[in-house]
């Protein structure tokens, strides 16, 4: 009965899929979820009808998402097929462990991301899941044991067990131990493991052979094993008295039902599979519905005095399913044939004298089907409306878009114009002599910023040519070496300028390829440029030629940087930039070379490691790959003109040497400021701006940044955001909450000009947060303003000190102000107390205390403890009754003598002086 129960409700979804095409419609609609089933094993026939049930309820619930996977009893496949669920976002998680143990890591890791688990058949090794559905395999095992011992009272037994480790296989051998321990007759003899499957359980069972010869009954985990089980009885006689067992009893072709009806087996155990009562429990719980954790399915014995009904009762069912997939086909056949039954109700109207019954239900037909058309009708007119409007915003989107991109490709074209002017009275001013002297520096500023700009200007005019415009290009065929050698000779002043090899390697001088010259040459130009920027001096470049049969492969192979796998993942994706800062152009160079080289019919792909280098490989067709006629001429490409458009990326590769005024000459600067910016320009143009007034110390990248504040200890930081290595937020909080480096003030310069990102700087603890392009006036302004309040601070930390209150603005600087106080308090009456003692109790470096006390306190330690000496000594003469001898050792004096003099030095009185003034 139960088995016709599972099987009822099992044709319960198709039952409602045939309801709601014929006009129901659900109260609620089921919300988008995306369901992942992890199978251990998906080839049985138990298998099968469990993924069967699964689907037959979810067809109740179209708008569920099923993701199914079949670990083919592989453990570690079934991990990594976890995890690819997990990385496709699913919200709740099926899975029938292959193994107790090694299946654990992965379910808790599941269950601990607040993903739902349910464990089905097969559990683990932890308790930490959703929900349990499934047979309890230790009762199983126990009903087997009972049923062999109450059938044969004593005698031997044999067991077949499943796979090592599972959690069924396990299950099931200890129920079935414990039931046959109150049988004090029966023993089992052997047991083997047969993996579930049946070529590995009669392998095992011939290495038993002595025990099978005296054993009375079987018992297999599965019927499979059961069936396997009963060949190797026939092969070796033993048939006649030994009775076998197995679990499942699945209806159908070999199914356990079966091969009982056959007397294969002599009994089998219901296992259900729970697929049905798996979706159920999901839905519940995605739906915040109440549930059962632990879903327990019954099971009972199928043998020769049941089995007959039970396969009545499965044929029964069956049958009823035939019926129903009948209707449902002629219930879709009648849409069919509803312009035939045009003639048929006119020859019903003429026999209506006849047949008044057939002529009503035809009559009552016509009136559903009129109906039927009527909704139908509605509904499409619903469609063709919501059509309707689609088109019409789709037209208006295409408009806008259209009209958006003309105006970012005339306003693309309008700034070459002004570009131009700049440009050209820059280089003019820059032949100028005198005004070299002048500014030449910052004319080689504005001049390299101006290529800059134009590259930039012209990767989106190329980019968009292509892109929306389709543009195509003029190819003639060329030697693809001489070319390349050309471009790179225009790289070879700034490689040898930072000592860097830059090489050819190619076994045939002349490789004849069809191309465009003017298309072609912005890839290698912006490849070679990459490859100069992100190499270390010294460093190499390799471009070598492969020639194939049909292609041939440009390699651009460098040992700089390198780039993260995920980098290289997006490194052609329009304006992808890293968020590590490393990537210092606009994100469209590669862009747009990926798609100047698809239009010559190649591909370009990259391979990277970090701090290993980077290689692009560019793959060209060899022949005509364009159908141009064979009289198109060569067309050599002129050197001239590579050299002059080189010039727009040579030209941002320029570094100037940053010089910082490190000499003695001139006044000395008090206060000193450190700049962390990777653009070179901006960092040596703040260098020597600020250089004029304070002592300048620089770094171009965040790790560096962070070491040199560390190692110099500044009066001011001015840091850009985004940085390589380390981001200018992460270095402020860094700063800010380390006691060597809390009291300095941080300006972040960025880009970012949003609210939301500026209350995020503030927020990582800058006292300023200045967006780009910014006024070097007011940045000069703002670097006096917060050095003048550290100033202020200072004076009104030393008016405070004799009072043993030291307000301070930040809470690290208070504790850091209270500990060294206190530990000069401790310590006055101590003559040898010195520095390295407040070091050692501190924890920090002579050097940064020096420089932490300066910038707090505004006097040198040993003045500071000097002056917490005398004061404490004028209070002990004014307030006390002890001897001037005992006050000097009370207060760290060596000698009386020593003490008179500094107190005179100090007050202009001598202590006994001082006293009688008090007493008088």
């Amino acid at each position: 009965m139960a088995l016709l129960y599972k099987l009822r409700n099992l044709l319960l979804p198709t039952l409602c899929i045939v309801m709601l095409f014929t006009g129901c419609k659900k109260a609620d609609k089921t919300s988008q979820y995306t369901i992942g089933f992890s199978q251990c094993v998906g080839s049985d026939l138990w298998r099968r009808n469990m993924l069967d049930e699964m689907k037959m309820e979810l067809s109740l619930h179209p708008d569920a998402r099923f993701i199914y996977a079949d670990a083919d009893n592989s453990s570690k496949k079934q991990i990594k097929q976890v995890k690819q669920m997990l990385d496709e976002g699913i919200d709740l998680l099926i899975i029938s462990p292959n193994e107790a143990q090694p299946l654990t890591g992965i379910v808790e890791q599941t269950y601990n991301k607040g993903i739902p688990v349910i464990v089905i058949d097969r559990k683990t090794s932890s308790d930490l899941y959703t929900a349990y559905v499934g047979a309890d395999n230790y009762q199983i095992g126990k009903m087997a044991g009972e049923y062999i011992g109450n059938n044969l009272g004593k005698g031997n037994i044999v067991e077949v067990m499943g796979l090592p480790g599972s959690s069924p296989a396990i299950e099931r051998h200890r129920g079935f131990s414990d039931a046959l321990a109150k049988f004090n007759n029966i023993h089992i003899k052997a047991q083997v493991y047969g993996d579930w499957l049946k070529d590995h359980a009669q392998k095992q069972l011939y290495q038993v052979k002595p025990d099978l010869k005296t054993a009375d009954a079987l018992f297999a985990h599965n019927d499979v094993m059961a069936g396997a089980s009963r060949e190797v009885l026939n092969n070796l006689h033993l048939n006649h008295h030994v009775k076998v067992l197995g679990v499942d009893a699945m209806p159908g072709a070999g199914g356990g039902l079966q091969m009982v009806a056959s007397k294969t087996i002599d009994a089998s155990l219901v296992y259900p599979t729970g697929g049905k009562e798996a979706i159920t429990t999901a839905f519940r719980i995605l739906n915040k519905e109440a549930f059962s954790k632990e879903n327990i399915l019954q099971s009972l014995v199928i043998d020769s005095t049941n089995v007959q009904l039970m396969k009545m009762q499965w044929n029964k069912i069956n049958n009823q399913q035939k019926d129903i997939e009948r209707q449902q086909s002629l219930l879709e056949e009648q849409r069919q044939v509803y312009n035939s039954q045009q003639l048929v109700l006119n020859i019903i109207v003429i026999t209506l004298v006849l047949a008044i019954v057939f002529g009503g239900l035809a009559f009552y037909w016509l009136m559903e089907n009129r109906k039927i058309n009527k909704s139908l009708e509605v509904k499409n007119n619903e469609i063709l409306l919501q059509r309707n409007q689609l088109m019409e915003m789709s037209a208006r989107a295409e408009v806008a878009t259209e009209a958006k991109l003309n105006f970012f490709t005339n306003i693309s074209h309008e700034f070459r114009t002004p570009l131009t002017l700049i440009l050209s009275p820059v280089e003019d001013m820059m032949k100028n002599e005198k005004l070299n002297i002048i500014a030449g520096k910052n004319l080689k500023l504005i001049h390299k910023n101006t290529f800059r700009l134009l590259r930039l200007v012209n990767q989106l005019i190329d980019y968009r040519k292509i892109e929306y415009d389709k543009q195509q290009i003029n190819a003639s065929p060329n030697n693809l070496v001489h070319f390349v050698t050309d471009i790179m000779d225009s790289f070879q002043h700034n490689a040898r300028k930072r000592n860097i090899t830059l090489s050819l390697v190619s076994a045939e001088k002349n490789i004849s390829v069809w191309f465009d010259s003017n298309m072609l040459d912005k890839v290698f130009f912006n490849l070679l440029s990459n490859a100069l920027k992100f190499i270390k001096d010294n460093g190499r470049i390799i471009v070598t030629f492969t020639q194939n049969t049909n292609d041939v492969e440009i390699a651009i192979q460098d040992n700089g940087i390198g780039m993260e796998p995920e980098e290289t993942e997006h490194i052609f994706d329009q304006f992808y930039q890293a968020d590590n800062g490393n990537t210092k152009g606009s994100g469209l160079g590669l862009s747009l070379s990926k798609e100047i080289v698809l239009l010559h019919h190649g591909c370009i792909k990259v391979s990277s490691k970090k701090w290993h280098g980077t290689i692009f490989t560019i793959s060209l067709p060899l022949g005509n790959p364009y159908n141009y006629s064979t009289g198109q001429h060569y067309k050599p490409v002129s050197t001239a003109a590579i050299d002059e458009r080189s010039r727009i990326y040579t030209t941002d590769l320029e570094q100037d040497e940053i010089k910082v005024d490190s000499t003695g000459l001139g006044s000395p600067k008090e206060q000193s400021i450190l700049v962390i910016e990777d653009n070179a320009d901006l960092l040596g143009y703040l260098a020597d701006k600020l250089g004029a007034d304070y002592e300048v110390f620089t770094a171009d990248n965040g790790l560096q940044g962070l070491a040199e504040a560390f190692e110099k200890v500044p009066d001011l930081i001015i840091s850009d955001v985004v940085l390589p290595g380390m981001s200018g937020k992460v270095i402020t909080e860094n700063l800010k909450t380390d006691m060597r480096t809390s009291h300095i003030p941080v300006i972040l310069l960025t880009a970012q000009a949003s609210v939301e990102q500026q209350i995020d700087g503030i927020s990582s603890m800058a006292d300023v947060y200045m967006v780009k392009p910014f006024n070097y006036d007011q940045l000069l302004a703002t670097v006096k303003n917060l050095l003048k309040n550290r100033v202020i601070l200072k004076e009104h930390f030393t008016s405070d000190v004799s009072h043993g209150k030291i307000p301070a603005s930040k809470s690290l600087d208070k504790k850091f102000l209270n500990d060294f106080t206190g530990i000069v308090e401790q310590n006055l009456a101590n003559e040898n107390f010195n520095v390295d003692d407040i070091c050692k109790t501190i924890g920090i470096s002579r050097v940064q205390l020096y420089r932490k006390v300066k910038a707090l306190l505004g006097c040198s330690i040993t003045d500071y403890i000097l002056n917490r000496r005398l004061k404490k000594a004028r209070y002990l003469l004014t307030h006390e009754g002890y001897s001037i001898s005992e006050i000097t050792y009370m207060v760290g004096f060596a000698s009386p003598n020593y003490f008179s003099t500094v107190f005179k030095a100090q007050y202009n009185c001598t202590p006994s002086e001082f006293k009688r003034k008090q007493t008088s």
